[in-house]
């Protein structure tokens, strides 16, 4: 027998022996967008879900009939651990970042923002490169270490939203992009940044890059290559534009030509979008509903707060009444689905057994079928022939026989017809 051959999606598969353990415990996140339609809020949800790559769904399907609830239900198979709603409404656009299953939910309000295609389209050069997406993004925190709960809760959340990188074993050359959050004090703001880094060689002038980069200069003004390489004030763009600060010594070897392990380079940064202005508005304890921990814009007092909760508690109680009701009717419903189709099938087997069938299987159980219809035989002989039939004439065994009432008139029709 010939052996099923496997499908080009299945061949194509990596991860055809199961999920590695670090994709497993990497966090992954689901990036929707909710309210008033809006064609640049889906545009920065796209944006933001370019950011979040490689562990979240980048091509999700949402339709205005899915809620929170039908997201958390795949979370789990998913290991979707973080979701992120951008939400129009009429007072602004609004960004809820929540830990699933149970919260808590941080909402914060977009003051202002820019998408990813008019930030790349204002640099004078422009980095954007598919393999920086391959891989998770370094994560930097700038001024988080004030007091207040809300800002290490929002540190914690966005470290978490991100996987965590070994400094022992990380690769130096999967470190291609970072988001920067820095959080301002004065006017309780925060400002996002998404950069794609880039390791250029220093010391060598720009002539001598160029060659070590794989790159064809120019040599119609040169005579010789030695003219082009010792021109004088030809430097580095390293060199022009950068500070001394951003140098470093690398401690592995990249991929990039010119880099070398243990030589000195600069550290540039171009960046991808999009820009965002965030202000923290709420903390609320579980998903997207529950005691409210932080607001920025409403004080309550104990008292207040204590009616709150109390009014919370009575919405769960009642809630939990009506599930637990529309579970005993449907218990309910379930028996007598069952009682109407046992009758229904014995009211069928009631049709199906008439009178007749009912005599055969008396007679058939009782073992009369074959003597009586083997009497009568023996009795019409004896009438028609006027003789006494053979021992072994009517004697023979041929299994069960109906009653007279179907075949014993054409039975006899029959042996009378022989006999004359």
């Amino acid at each position: 027998m010939a052996r099923k051959r496997k499908g080009r999606c299945v061949r194509r598969n990596k991860n055809q022996g199961g999920e590695s353990e670090e994709l497993v415990q990497a966090p992954h996140s689901f990036v929707i967008s909710k309210g008033i339609p809006d064609g640049n809020a889906v545009e920065l949800t796209k944006d933001f879900r370019k950011v979040m790559e490689p562990f979240t769904a980048s091509q999700l399907k949402t339709r205005k009939k899915n809620t929170i609830k039908d997201f958390v239900s795949i979370a789990g198979p998913l290991h979707v651990s973080h979701i992120s709603v951008f939400s129009k409404t009429e007072l602004g656009l609004y960004l809820k970042i929540a830990r699933l299953p149970r919260g808590p939910t941080l909402t914060f309000k977009v003051q202002n923002y820019s998408l990813a295609r008019d930030v790349i389209s204002s640099l004078k050069k422009q980095m954007v490169v598919d393999e920086a997406f391959k891989h998770s993004p370094l994560v930097v925190l700038n001024s988080f270490s004030g007091e207040g709960m809300q800002l290490k809760l929002m540190a914690s959340m966005f470290q978490n939203m991100f996987p965590t990188i070994n400094l022992t074993t990380v690769n130096l050359n999967d470190v291609r992009r970072c988001v920067l959050m820095n959080y301002n004090p004065i006017s309780k703001t925060i400002d996002f940044r998404h950069y794609g880094i880039k390791i250029a060689p220093v010391g060598i002038s720009k002539g001598v890059k160029k060659v070590v980069q794989g790159k064809v200069p120019n040599l119609a003004k040169f005579s010789e290559i030695s003219e082009f390489l010792t021109k004088s004030g030809l430097l580095s763009e390293s060199e022009v534009e950068d500070d001394p600060s951003n140098h470093v010594t690398l401690a592995q070897k990249m991929i990039s030509r010119g880099n070398v392990e243990a030589g000195k380079s600069s550290v540039k940064l171009s960046e991808l979008g999009p820009r965002l202005t965030l202000q923290l508005i709420k903390i609320e304890e579980g998903l997207m509903d529950g005691e409210v921990l932080y607001h920025e814009l409403i004080e309550k007092t104990e008292e207040e707060k204590e009616e709150i909760r109390k009014k919370r508690e009575s919405r769960k109680k009642l809630k939990e009444k009506r599930k637990k009701i529309q579970e005993d009717n449907l218990k309910k419903k379930d028996e007598q689905k069952k009682s109407l189709k046992e009758k229904s099938l014995e009211g069928v087997k009631k049709k199906v057994l008439t009178e007749t069938d009912i005599g055969m299987m008396k007679a058939v159980s009782e073992g009369k079928g074959e003597v009586e219809e083997e009497d009568d035989d023996a009795e019409y002989y004896r009438k028609e022939v006027g003789e006494e039939p053979d021992k072994d004439l009517f004697s023979q065994t041929r299994g069960v026989k109906r009653p007279r009432t179907f075949y014993g008139f054409k039975n006899k029709k029959l042996k009378k017809d022989k006999l004359k």
